[in-house]
């Protein structure tokens, strides 16, 4: 394939979320075993280490979306607990992109999250994907993720449906 006309982009969003609940609860819940409590459909597959914890390095699959790509790659980029971040690299043969969450206590009983999505294209389609994916994503400016967040956080249990 010839790359000489092929020029990568990067595009990239940020959205903040409240959730109800203290900021070491909320922090436990992006890390990406946690997430299964309340996003549906939510399957990591581990690959390092050989638990379930969230180190830098921790590494696992999940399934694509769409035809184009069948699996993407995530890897714990960095993790500062004390900080409150998380950063995952995902990637495929298309494209990558960074998952940035950083949190902040707004009170005792809530807790902000900022999530920024960084994605870089490695090829035409990866451009394409990219730009529907960033648009899809934040459709609601994540406002689907501090609902089904809040909810689990008020009924310990998955919102269907969402």
């Amino acid at each position: 394939m010839n790359n000489q006309y092929f020029k990568s982009e990067k595009v990239s969003r940020t959205a903040t979320i409240i959730t109800k609940g203290n900021i070491q609860k909320v922090f436990q819940l992006f890390g990406a075993f946690e997430e299964r409590k309340w996003s549906e459909g939510w399957n990591p597959k581990l690959i390092y280490p050989l638990k379930e914890i969230i180190e830098e390095g921790t590494t696992f699959r999940t399934e694509g979306h769409g035809k184009e790509e069948k699996e993407y790659l995530w890897i714990v980029s960095k993790f500062e607990p004390e900080k409150y971040l998380i950063q995952y690299l995902v990637s495929t043969e298309n494209r990558y992109w960074t998952i940035t969450i950083k949190c902040n206590s707004v009170s005792a009983i809530q807790t902000e999250a900022i999530i920024t999505y960084t994605f870089i294209g490695l090829n035409k389609l990866g451009n394409n994907i990219n730009s529907q994916s960033l648009q899809k994503m934040y459709a609601n400016n994540l406002i689907d993720w501090q609902e089904a967040i809040n909810y689990y956080l008020d009924n310990g249990q998955i919102l269907k449906g969402k």
